[in-house]
C-alpha cells in the first residue's frame, strides 16, 4: 500500500448514542495500487492517532465504526483499536466496497 495523503486537524467524533466530540487526529490514508499504478478502489487502510481530549469512550465504542468530520467538513468513518485514541479502518470485503 501506498500512503497517498495526511490528515492533520481539529475535528469532531461522534458515535451511535452520542453528540459530536471535539478531537484532535493525525491519520494517514494508504491505497492499494495495481500493477500499472492506477488506485484499486475499495482497497485502502487509515491509520493514525485522535487526540481524544479527555473524552472518555465506553468499551463498547472500540472496534466499532465511528464517524469524525474533518476540519474541512468532510466525514470519514474510523475505527477506534484502543481508548486512547489509537485509530485503524480497512477498506474492501462486503461491508465496505461494492466490489466483492
Amino acid at each position: 500500500m501506498t500512503p497517498v495523503e495526511e490528515y492533520e486537524g481539529a475535528g469532531e467524533l461522534s458515535w451511535p448514542g452520542e453528540t459530536w466530540r471535539p478531537v484532535g487526529y493525525r491519520l494517514t490514508r494508504h491505497q492499494g495500487m495495481a500493477a500499472n499504478g492506477m488506485p484499486v478502489p475499495g482497497l485502502f487502510r487509515i491509520d493514525g492517532d485522535l487526540d481524544l481530549r479527555g473524552v472518555e469512550v465506553p468499551p463498547y465504542v472500540i472496534g466499532s465504526p465511528l464517524t469524525l468530520r474533518l476540519a474541512d467538513g468532510r466525514t470519514m468513518t474510523v475505527t477506534l483499536t484502543t481508548r486512547d485514541g489509537q485509530v485503524l479502518s480497512e477498506g474492501h470485503g462486503p461491508s465496505r466496497c461494492l466490489c466483492c
